[in-house]
């Protein structure tokens, strides 16, 4: 079975764009997936990027105009400057974590929630009420919100430890079993290309 590592902050605005793309990519393909939430904001000065706040006005320009075409794309409603972002991202992630370890409900609806609470609801996404919603919507259950915090920050740690050795630098980041890599949501068609043997 084929496998995608997937790499994501719960704070970016290109993965709630991605809305459940990849899950269905990988269930035609039979692939899995295994969810790796990670801080990026962190992660830019360890990979040769920038904060945004410390980008050029130039490039800040380019990301706002960039977000609303993807996001019309996409279908997606989206608040290009939400009330509540930045925030902090380890409840969220954390929450992701204990799901995963927990299974029985859907990761790709709990991440398009949580993402969707932040980028077309203008809610906090370090708020566990905010959190537990997600958690719930996505059937699973809403207590894994506060349980297992340790090892879920752990996790967390070890997720941006292994992104910047594997050569991630953004999110959305998608990595095959056979080390192929792809950045960014709209490069999830050639993520389907590769798994179908096209590219």
């Amino acid at each position: 079975m084929a496998r995608i590592d997937y790499f994501f902050a719960t704070l970016s605005p290109y993965v709630y764009i991605a809305g459940t793309r990849l899950e269905e990519i990988a269930a035609k393909h039979g692939a899995e997936i295994s969810y790796k939430p990670m801080d990026v904001m962190a992660l830019f000065p360890r990979s040769g990027g920038q904060l945004p706040k410390d980008r050029h006005p130039s490039r800040l320009e380019y990301r706002k105009q960039e977000m609303r075409r993807q996001a019309k794309k996409a279908g997606l409603p989206l608040v290009m400057r939400p009330a509540n972002w930045p925030t902090n991202a380890a409840p969220s992630s954390y929450a992701i974590i204990n799901a995963q370890r927990a299974g029985g409900g859907d990761m790709g609806r709990l991440v398009h929630a949580i993402t969707r609470s932040c980028w077309a609801e203008e809610k906090d996404i370090a708020q566990e009420d905010v959190i537990r919603t997600a958690l719930e919507e996505a059937g699973f259950d809403p207590d894994l919100a506060e349980s297992n915090l340790m090892l879920a920050a752990d996790e967390y740690a070890q997720n941006l430890e292994e992104a910047v050795r594997r050569g991630v630098f953004g999110s959305p980041f998608y990595i095959t079993d056979t080390d192929e890599r792809f950045w960014g949501q709209d490069r999830l068609s050639d993520l389907e290309l590769h798994l179908s043997g096209r590219l």
